[in-house]
């Protein structure tokens, strides 16, 4: 549907309005059970006026020159804000893994862990993550710790990216 207005930000969602806009970047990603290669990655942020922000990401393999060879992860989810610096946040990946997250924002530091993995029959073993966002003069850098696949929780995603559209 088109032609709706924007609505106005929905007051719970002021601590992490920063997020708001479409990211993107380069990153590396590594793990003791995969090869360690670059990536570029888009993350979208948006909202309709409810207390929550949509959150959509994108990634893509890149070769030697940062251009990008072949789709890697993607995942969406919601972003809550419910008071007193607090944040809930649900992720759903395509290769059959959900995720319920809580944390904290402070100013433009996010802190995030994950309090529930689940899994389909198929998909991959992941027992936790944390995860760190935060503006770095003025673009969103982050870090993934991932436990999966017998492995205990470690580093394995890290990006810096700069934001390529507004989303009021």
């Amino acid at each position: 549907m088109t032609g709706l207005p924007v609505p106005e930000l929905h007051p719970a969602c002021l601590p992490v309005s920063f997020l708001l806009g479409t990211w993107r970047g380069p990153g590396v990603v590594g793990y003791p059970t995969i090869e360690d290669r670059t990536f570029v990655q888009e993350l979208t942020f948006d909202h309709v006026g409810k207390p929550y922000l949509g959150y959509r990401s994108r990634a893509w393999l890149t070769d030697e020159d940062g251009e990008p060879v072949a789709h890697a992860a993607r995942e969406s989810g919601y972003w809550r804000a419910v008071g007193g610096g607090r944040l809930e946040v649900v992720f759903a990946h395509p290769t059959g893994i959900a995720e319920i997250w809580y944390g904290e924002v402070t100013g433009t530091r996010i802190e995030l862990a994950t309090d529930a993995v689940v899994r389909t029959a198929s998909a991959k073993e992941v027992t936790a993550g944390k995860r760190l966002y935060g503006l770095v003069e003025g673009d969103l850098a982050y870090a993934y710790d991932l436990a999966a696949v017998g492995q205990p929780l470690q580093p394995h995603t890290s990006a810096r990216l700069s934001r390529v559209r507004e989303t009021s």
